[in-house]
């Protein structure tokens, strides 16, 4: 069992950095992988980032490549997600997940966190 509780989310501005981070309970958070996905109103939750077990591979969506970075803390039991460039269309409800395989599919991950509101103005 893995609970997850994101934290960071904000209203900034266009072009502002963002760093949101997600505390995960449980002394096994290094058997899985972490990602992050976004949601915005009236749209699917998609894809944004994961990272590998060690935090030695990252696979990003096309869309934020180049502008966020996603890195783990195994011994602090946290994922971050680093945001830079921002744009409004970067407004979502992000949200932290945890498998224990590499997948980009909301539907294979088994935990989730509650979210994070993150609103860039233009």
């Amino acid at each position: 069992q893995v609970q997850l509780v994101e934290s960071g989310g904000g209203l900034v501005q266009a072009g502002d950095s963002l760093r949101l981070s997600c505390a995960a309970s449980g002394r096994t958070f290094s058997s899985y992988y972490m990602a992050w996905f976004r949601q915005a109103p009236g749209k699917e939750r998609e894809f944004v980032a994961r990272v590998s077990w060690t935090g030695g591979r990252t696979y990003y969506a096309d869309f934020v490549k180049g502008r966020f970075t996603i890195f783990r803390d195994n011994a602090k039991n946290t994922v971050y997600l680093q945001m830079n460039s921002l744009k409004p269309e970067d407004t979502a409800v992000y949200y932290c997940a945890a498998h224990q395989l590499s997948s980009d599919i909301a539907s294979a991950y088994n935990y989730w966190g509650q979210g994070t509101q993150v609103t860039v103005s233009s």
